[in-house]
This record gives structure tokens, sequence and C-alpha cells, in this order.
């Protein structure tokens, strides 16, 4: 990639998109393409070929498509296939189709096995059922992942895939309907707070264990690879490291400076019990993430408190 290189970043408005625009930009790329969904739909196969056609970028960072926790999974399972696979199928063919020399396409650690050996590498891919709630998600992945590979071997087109773990960090989705676990979280606390709320309320029982990555580190991993990286093999994208969900909320808690009390409903859903990644192939590759959590959970919270005037008021907690 040169400074004056033509790259789409598809989802660039998302948690994930944006920090890969900052990043970008901050290595010098300025001929980055930006389309909202509004201007260029790219579920719509016609509107997604129309686009390449017509601005013919060299490369292509795939961070668009339908995301959220095991709420919006759960009530939505059909949006979440097939906004997804639409998605992916329309790029990575139009890509192709349209000379790209390169594209990343990022999965998700849901994609491993519900009960896969901990940490999970890159080859507990297709070994085991996936965790139901969210296995609509990880199936459309999946098939992504598995489209960069079949491109690759037939076409030889050069797409790699990475897989990061939890992501959070600014332009997350704080909707407490639809949102993934740690912005639940800080939305939870800092209305509780504001509220003197005397006790918020946290899905299932606290025990399961998650891995949180900021998306300013999974961007600059993806720089890393674009740069360095060219095979079908996908890599894992974390920290290699864990919190339980009772540890997070404490954390997080502090970080907002919530005084009250918390009660955990184990009568929600728990999702996963685990999900630590093996980063060792990108360790040899040589990158290490940089921010840690309670960091970039400060960091995150400071941007929530600076936006939540345009998010509105929840009475539930």
């Amino acid at each position: 990639m040169k400074p004056d290189s033509r790259i789409f970043v598809a989802g660039h408005n998302g948690l994930v998109g944006s920090a890969l625009v900052r990043r970008w930009r901050k290595a010098g790329f300025n001929n980055l393409l930006l389309r909202r969904s509004a201007e260029v739909d790219l579920t719509d196969q016609a509107a997604t070929e129309a686009f390449f056609a017509n601005e013919k970028p060299e490369y292509v960072l795939l961070a668009a498509a339908k995301v959220g926790g095991i709420h919006a999974n759960d009530t939505y399972p059909a949006e979440f296939i097939r906004d997804n696979l639409a998605i992916q199928t329309n790029v990575i063919h139009a890509a192709r189709k349209h000379g790209v020399k390169k594209l990343l396409f990022l999965g998700s650690s849901c994609i491993y096995p519900k009960l896969a050996p901990q940490p999970m590498n890159e080859d507990c891919l297709l070994t085991g059922p996936l965790e139901p709630t969210n296995q609509w998600y990880a199936i459309a992945k999946i098939a992504g992942l598995k489209m960069c590979q079949a491109y690759r071997r037939q076409y030889g087109f050069n797409a790699i895939a990475a897989m990061p773990t939890n992501l959070y960090g600014p332009n997350d989705n704080f909707d407490l309907q639809n949102s993934h676990v740690l912005p639940a979280l800080i939305r939870k606390f800092h209305e509780a707070k504001q509220l003197n709320a005397p006790v918020v309320e946290i899905w299932g029982t606290g025990n399961p264990r998650r891995e949180f990555l900021h998306a300013d580190d999974l961007a600059d991993a993806c720089l890393h690879l674009m740069q360095s990286y060219d095979d079908e093999q996908l890599v894992n994208v974390g920290w290699g490291s864990d919190v339980s969900i009772a540890e997070l909320a404490a954390m997080v808690a502090r970080v907002v400076g919530y005084q009250g009390r918390m009660h955990f409903d184990t009568s929600k859903p728990d999702g996963t019990p685990r999900k630590l990644l093996d980063t060792g192939r990108l360790t040899a590759l040589g990158w290490q993430p940089k921010i840690p959590l309670e960091q970039g959970l400060r960091d995150t919270y400071a941007w929530f408190a600076n936006k939540c005037g345009t998010f509105p008021t929840t009475k539930s907690h």
C-alpha cells in the first residue's frame, strides 16, 4: 500500500471501521474511500458492483457487518445470517472481479466451538457445535472466511482473514437491547450513578470469562497484517488473557465511580463459558497489543460520557 492507494473501508462508521480510519490516517494513507450505508447498500449486489466499478478501490478492509450481543443475536437470527452473508458475499466477489490487490476480512472469535479447548487456536475451527445464541452470526462469518480461502485457491485473490476477540472503544453500540456486554455495563453503571440507583442488574452468573481488545489495537494489528501477511490461514487477534464478567463489572463500576450493589440475574443466559484466543500466530508475526483493559475502559467511558446526551435514558438497570 502507498500513501495515495485507494483503500475502501467498508463499515467506516462502526466501532471497528472508525478505528481503522484513525489508524490508516495516522499511518499517512490519505485516499480512503468512505461510504455510509445510505450511499452504498452493501447487502445490495447491484449497488456494490456499481461502487467497485466506479471507484476502483485497490485495497479493501471489510469491517461492515450486522453485530450485537446475546439478546440481539437471539432476537434477530434471520437478519444476522442474511445481512452478513449478503455483505461479505457482495464485497468479496466484487473486489476480486474489479481487480482489488488485497482484501482483509474481519470475523469474530464466536466462530469457534462453544466448548473449544482454551485458549482457542485457529485449528479449533469447525471441530464442534457453536454457541446456540450467536450461531447465526458465527455461521455467516465462517462462510466469509471460507469464501476468502476459496477465492484465493481458485482465483489467486489475495484475501486474508483476521478473527478478533471481544472488542470495545469509541463508536461502540451502547443500546441496552442490542449491545455487547462491555458497552452495556458502561451504560448501566453510568445511568445508575446518575439516578442514584442502589442496584445494577447484570445478566447471568458473572462466571463466564471474556477477553477484551481495544478497537485501536485491532486496527493496528490489521495494518500490520495488511503490510506483512499473505496466507489463507486465519489469524487470531487478541490479548491472550481474560477476566470474568463479575471482574469486568467491578472494573467498570470503579471506572464510572458507581458505589451501589450488583445483582446477577441467573435466570438470564451466560453464553459461552469462556472465549480466550491463542494469539501465538500473530505474536510470531511481530505484533502485540498496547492498550491495557482498565486504561481502555477509562478512555471509552470518557468518550461515552461526552456523547451520552445523545442516548435516550433508560429506567431499567
